[in-house]
């Protein structure tokens, strides 16, 4: 896909925010929903993304819709780090699917990272435990600030 196109409310974000569809979810408010990545790249591998867009990308979303969601996005990282203790955190968000992206709803990846470790590509160790994700989820909730 493109920069350009129409928003599909059949994205599995979208059916996440609806509630059609399970996640493993870290933190909400107003403007953001985090939950775990079931695909993670790393283990913690968290995505935050805004409640109330049809934004496909960074590109298309409203300037105060954004100052909400990488308030989020901060947040959450935060959160990681005391959780988890990594070395470093990869903060990523991808427009197009030239750049990467796969899923159509504006989204951000929080990614820990440790010395010596290899980031994993995207899916490629298939999809992670639900029950491990959910006690992520409970580990890295327990230090939103």
């Amino acid at each position: 896909m493109s920069l350009d196109g129409t928003y599909d409310d059949g994205n599995i974000f979208a059916k996440i925010l609806r509630g059609e569809m399970p996640a493993a979810k870290v933190f909400e408010d107003d403007h953001v929903l985090a939950f775990m990545d079931v695909f993670p790249q790393a283990k913690g591998h968290t995505l935050v993304i805004p409640k109330h867009s049809h934004a496909r990308n960074l590109l298309e979303e409203e300037p105060q819709v954004l100052a909400g969601l990488i308030q989020g996005v901060q947040r959450v990282a935060k959160a990681v780090r005391a959780a988890l203790n990594p070395d470093g955190i990869v903060v990523t968000q991808f427009n197009g699917a030239p750049a990467g992206q796969t899923i159509y709803h504006l989204h951000f990846h929080i990614i820990p990272r440790w010395e010596g470790v290899a980031m994993g590509r995207h899916a490629e160790g298939g999809m992670a435990d639900p029950d491990e994700l959910k006690a992520l989820a409970q580990q890295i909730a327990a230090k939103i600030a």
